[in-house]
């Protein structure tokens, strides 16, 4: 399994721009073959900062999402609404289950 955990630093402004596209990257992303979670969410402490979280079977499934027409879209909408540093951390999981 594959892990993306990235963090957008924006501005306020800048994240509602770009809801519209958020969404639709969203909804078409959760479709593709191999995904099995994929989400945004503002943090709270600075509403300029968008996370995404993102959980892949394969590698080959991640990589293949990055050359769909709906990230190239997204990706456009981004340099449209421009946004300070963007981190990205991608991990090789197992998933274990746990009770909390």
């Amino acid at each position: 399994m594959i892990i993306v955990n990235a963090r957008i630093q924006a501005s306020a402004d800048t994240v509602a721009a770009l809801q519209d596209a958020i969404l639709t990257m969203q909804n078409a992303t959760l479709k593709e073959d191999g995904c099995e979670d994929y989400s945004f969410c503002v943090e709270l402490a600075d509403p300029g900062a968008i996370r995404v979280v993102e959980r892949w079977t394969t590698k080959e499934a991640l990589s293949a999402h990055f050359k769909t027409p709906h990230m190239a879209a997204f990706l456009a909408t981004m340099q449209a609404h421009p946004s300070g540093e963007t981190v990205a951390h991608f991990y090789e999981a197992t998933e274990i289950e746990m009770s909390l």
